[in-house]
């Protein structure tokens, strides 16, 4: 991916690259973490550039999806930067956790659909990186695992409490008990990725998706994610109480009547999130 915006005071990586690309394209950003050299693993820069522009989604209306992936084709994300964490203090270790798992909480929180397109290589972090997206789709050489507990830690960024939730808690503590890598077989058959494509065709499936999202109606995606993540933490009742209250933010809206006037008119109904 050779288009990224750069500006003059971007985190840069040690050979004066961007650590992190960005593209915009049919109302969709994609975001590419450019380490490749060291397998796009996360050092304080790169979640703090990442950061930036999810702060920066958090009030852009003319974007619909957002994608995150990793460059190259061997590696999406291998975790935390092992060489930095090995000259970081206690008090900085700390520091790194909690940046790492305010991002990712901000990843999952964002309005609009998070679409992670795991291109080879996640793992740790990476894999919690994929975990606080809405939407994973892997290439077929991706590798994906919390491998944590080989190196006597445990996932750190959420992952004890995403993976349970997406793939069921028995199998969630098989892998994180063992470290255990999957590949993108076992990784699609557990649920873990939503598919499973070519190295050469993963972006395109992805903007593939981003595109069929561009044409629902904003406020009503909005409204489905937050009523799908507030509701899966509760009981069927109250996940019942918050459907019912987010459905009701979308009937006053004018893309709710310009979705009936478009079906009446046969035509696509062209929505403005109002």
């Amino acid at each position: 991916m050779s288009t990224n915006h750069k500006n003059d005071d971007s985190p840069v990586s040690s050979d004066s690259d961007p650590l992190l690309l960005k593209k915009e394209k049919n109302k969709t950003v994609i975001l590419t973490m450019n380490r490749p050299k060291v397998m796009n693993s996360l050092n304080f820069d790169l979640l703090y550039a990442i950061k930036n522009e999810i702060d920066a989604l958090q009030y852009r209306t003319d974007i619909r999806t957002l994608i995150i992936t990793g460059a190259g084709e061997k590696s999406f994300c291998a975790g935390a930067d092992l060489k930095e964490r090995a000259g970081l203090t206690p008090d900085e270790v700390k520091r790194f956790i909690i940046t790492i798992r305010n991002l990712l909480t901000s990843i999952q929180n964002l309005p609009i659909p998070v679409i992670c397109a795991v291109n080879g290589i996640a793992l740790g972090g990476g894999t919690e990186v994929a975990l606080a997206s809405d939407i994973r789709i892997a290439s077929e050489n991706a590798s994906m695992g919390l491998t944590e507990a080989r190196l006597a830690i445990i996932p750190g960024g959420g992952g004890t409490q995403r993976l349970p939730r997406i793939i069921g808690v028995a199998k969630a503590k098989e892998l994180i008990f063992t470290g255990r890598r999957v590949d993108a077989k076992e990784a699609l058959d557990i649920g873990l990725v939503n598919r499973v494509t070519t190295s050469e065709t993963l972006l395109d499936a992805c903007m593939e998706m981003a595109d069929m999202i561009a044409q629902t109606g904003p406020i009503a995606v909005e409204m489905a994610k937050y009523a799908i993540d507030k509701g899966i933490e509760t009981d069927l009742a109250t996940g019942l109480a918050i459907e019912s209250n987010a459905y009701r933010v979308t009937i006053p809206t004018q893309d709710r009547i310009e979705g009936l006037t478009a079906f009446r008119e046969k035509r696509k109904p062209v929505y403005k999130g109002r």
